[in-house]
């Protein structure tokens, strides 16, 4: 301090460089940061848990529908059917809805297999460098009562 300035200058600028009480700061303007950041990944991974469950459910769902069918026309037609309507109403969480049943194994004591793939929308984690869409794949086979008749082909 020299003798010109006043005292409160030289009081001032101890203050204002200290670092006393900085880290306290610092965190209360980063906290809503990383609670959103947070919240953003809890989104991503919600939509995409919420699809697998719900696609696992509609592919197991669709193959024991076509297994119980009695013709492998049927089949494909039940499976189709209970996937659009399982997931119709899942909403923008899976889109672009595909199924596809092999019924190659149709027959008494046979097996049918299903599978259903959809795009997931995580446009919520753009913020985060997610891609706009995720593809999901479930499959489930079922087999086929041994003791029962299938349709046989003329």
């Amino acid at each position: 301090m020299t003798p010109t300035e006043p005292v409160w200058t030289w009081w001032w600028i101890r203050w204002w460089r200290a670092e006393r009480g900085s880290a306290a700061t610092e965190l209360t303007l980063l906290a809503p940061v990383l609670v959103m950041v947070l919240v953003l990944v809890a989104v991503v991974a919600h939509r995409v848990v919420d699809a697998r469950l719900r696609l696992d459910s509609t592919a197991h769902q669709a193959a024991r529908a076509a297994s119980i069918e009695r013709s492998a026309a049927d089949a494909q037609r039940a499976a189709d059917d209970l996937a659009a309507a399982a997931l119709g109403p899942a909403g923008p969480s899976c889109a672009d809805l595909s199924v596809a049943t092999d019924t190659s194994g149709f027959r008494a004591g046979g097996t049918v297999t299903v599978t259903v793939s959809c795009s997931v929308d995580l446009s919520g984690g753009l913020l985060l460098g997610v891609p706009g869409r995720t593809d999901i794949t479930a499959t489930a086979t079922e087999p086929v009562d041994a003791f029962r008749s299938t349709a046989v082909a003329p």
